[in-house]
């Protein structure tokens, strides 16, 4: 496990990151907490400015996916952050590693309608894992996958609303902006009936080169190499961004999670060994985030509460 008060040096940056989907299907959530917040349009400036602390731009970003539907990413500065070993706050919200569980502790204000999103989460790991892969070939930016396959149990109040289901938990850090790195990323995370996870990890490096992983987890934690299947052609998102898959014989989008101007998240239909499995799958593309009209559009989503 990553320890939440780990170092982020100037211009870097820390992430926490859990997916769950509702066993029914009906609802989702996805939850990432950042020390040095590599989305926002307000760190992108101080980093153009020169060298910036993370520190300074914290966030806790919720997504539900409905019904009901709600966004929070509120950006806030050092002095709402606290940063220990097993525990860390961002403004009012908090999430906490106890008795084998990482709890979310939610109070966020949703944008671009204001309403409040409170409540708890609970994500229960079946089995944590030590594993660390680098993401370009200096090691720069590391991808942790914590806990491939996790029991999630969502309780708020506002709005009312229970869910569990099937999750996943990682992190990522890294000591350089992601954009200076990367051109862009396809990524998505399977479960299996043995209770096996397939994470599919493709990235475009800014030096031309490419960097692909495949691993499946058993049930225990245990990650296996596999041979990446064929690549499958997604269709664009709403903001035209490129989607992309891994796949034994096709996959098809059930629903687009999430369409934002450089990054898309759906629930995709695929066939891994021979089995169809439901996925979480992510596109990201970072030369479009580069473009400044994009930085200008996120702070409808992402306000800065500094002080």
């Amino acid at each position: 496990m990553i320890g939440f008060d780990r170092p982020v040096p100037p211009n870097g940056y820390a992430w926490w990151y859990v997916d769950a989907l509702s066993d029914d299907g009906r609802h989702g959530i996805t939850l990432i907490a950042f020390i040095g917040s590599v989305f926002s349009p307000y760190y992108a400036a101080g980093r153009r400015r020169g060298s910036a602390d993370p520190r300074q731009y914290v966030s806790l970003n919720v997504a539900l996916y409905g019904p009901p539907s709600r966004w929070a990413m509120t950006e806030r500065g050092a002095s709402r952050l606290r940063a220990e070993a097993t525990h860390l706050a961002i403004g009012p919200s908090a999430l906490a590693w106890r008795d084998g569980a990482l709890q979310f502790t939610l109070d966020e204000v949703t944008t671009p309608i204001p309403s409040r999103l409170r409540g708890h989460v609970r994500v229960i790991p079946s089995a944590l894992t030590p594993h660390v892969h680098a993401l370009d070939r200096t090691g720069r930016h590391r991808w942790r996958p914590l806990a491939p396959r996790a029991q999630v149990e969502v309780r708020l109040t506002h709005p009312p609303l229970r869910f569990s289901g099937t999750g996943y938990l990682d992190s990522n850090d890294g000591d350089a902006p992601l954009e200076d790195d990367f051109r862009r990323w396809t990524w998505s995370r399977a479960s299996h009936r043995d209770g096996a996870t397939t994470v599919l990890y493709d990235v475009e490096r800014r030096d031309g080169g490419a960097t692909s992983l495949a691993l499946r987890f058993d049930a225990t934690g245990r990650a296996e190499p596999i041979e990446p299947p064929r690549t499958v052609a997604l269709p664009a998102s709403g903001w035209r961004i490129a989607r992309a898959t891994r796949s034994d014989d096709g996959a098809a989008i059930e629903r687009t999670l999430q369409d934002a101007p450089f990054y898309t998240r759906s629930v995709i239909t695929t066939r891994l060994f021979g089995e169809r499995v439901v996925a979480i799958h992510e596109s990201l593309d970072l030369d479009r985030f580069r473009r400044r009209w994009v930085q200008l559009l996120l702070p409808f989503r992402m306000p800065r509460r500094a002080g």
